[in-house]
């Protein structure tokens, strides 16, 4: 069984360090400033470079009937960068728009997981208020003011552990949330009733090339709201990001291996694990997908959304079957 630890007022405790593990909630503030940076020789990183290596990333996915909706804003200092999709599940289309903000212009980013807002070009928000995610967008396609809310006591995933040879990735992950609020799609109001969500707040001082697979689920599954969070290649050192929800109640799970072909990305995913807890395969049905290519910047992103059909084993031992149960999978190279 996995064991987390009393949650830290701020993630960088008094001598600049941070306090790695799993946390039972999220920590009111991260601390960035106080964060005791060095360089690979141990000496103090300078201010550019302390300011220039932290990155941040939100995201929030939604889940009705008939679409399936992802937000995200991120900031890699010499960039802010943010999407909106909208893929209709009856149509098989997906439309989206995006925004591009050199050096961070109009934007703005929390210094905390807990309470704070995120925000771009004056059209997507997401605003934390103890703890609770509401989220803001209007784009093209759609329009939203919605607040995400979790079942029961259900606690998020919220995890620290050391990154390269200096720095360190916070991860805050919940899925499986319930949506109260308004949701349009081309004018169009969305029945709320049957939706789910899930949000991604990661941030840290990550490696300058890294890549990184994903899985995310947040849905209803045999009479029970399932929630899902797997991923290799970016919270591995000593930990990882892998959990589980079942009706609210968290499952933190081991590492899971991603295989998929890069040459035909129609072709099925398979996403296991050692101890086989994991046992899933996912078909792609359509993706958002972008390539950028600056030379001291690269990406190259494509985020699917797919059925997961198999099985997954929670940490009481019971066994859960999902039959074309809609998701997401994500594919990512970056060098920031």
């Amino acid at each position: 069984m996995i064991k987390t630890q009393t949650k830290p007022e701020r993630l960088i405790g008094p001598e600049g360090k941070p306090n790695y593990g799993y946390f039972n909630a999220a920590p009111n503030q991260l601390g960035i400033d106080d964060f005791d940076y060095r360089n690979a020789m141990d000496k103090p990183a300078s201010r550019l470079a302390k300011h220039f290596d932290f990155k941040q990333f939100q995201f929030v996915s939604l889940f009705t009937k008939r679409y399936v909706v992802g937000i995200a804003i991120a900031d890699i200092r010499y960039l802010a960068s943010a999407f909106c999709y909208v893929y209709d599940r009856e149509q098989d289309t997906l439309v989206e728009q995006t925004w591009l903000r050199p050096l961070g212009f109009d934007h703005q980013m929390s210094g905390s997981s807990f309470h704070g807002t995120c925000a771009i070009a004056g059209k997507l928000s997401f605003d934390i208020h103890q703890g609770q995610w509401h989220v803001h967008a209007r784009s093209r396609h759609l329009e939203c003011d919605l607040t995400l809310r979790p079942l029961k006591a259900s606690l998020p995933l919220a995890l620290c552990t050391p990154t390269g040879y200096t720095g360190w990735t916070y991860t805050q992950k919940h899925n499986g949330l319930r949506l109260d609020g308004k949701l349009e799609v081309n004018g169009h109001q969305v029945d709320l009733s049957q939706a789910f969500a899930g949000y991604d707040f990661s941030a840290g001082f990550m490696r300058r090339e890294t890549s990184w697979r994903w899985a995310s689920i947040s849905a209803h599954n045999q009479g029970k709201v399932i929630g899902l969070n797997l991923a290799a290649g970016v919270n591995e050192t000593g930990a990882c990001e892998n959990v589980l929800w079942i009706d609210g109640e968290r499952h933190l799970l081991g590492p899971a291996q991603f295989e998929f072909n890069r040459d035909d990305l129609s072709q099925a995913w398979r996403i296991t694990s050692i101890d086989d807890a994991i046992n899933l395969t996912f078909q792609p049905l359509n993706k958002r997908s972008e390539k950028l290519n600056l030379g001291f910047l690269k990406s190259n992103f494509r985020q699917f959304i797919g059925h997961f059909s198999g099985e997954i084993c929670d940490n009481h031992g019971e066994k859960h079957q999902l039959h074309q149960i809609i998701g997401l999978t994500e594919d990512h190279y970056a060098k920031w």
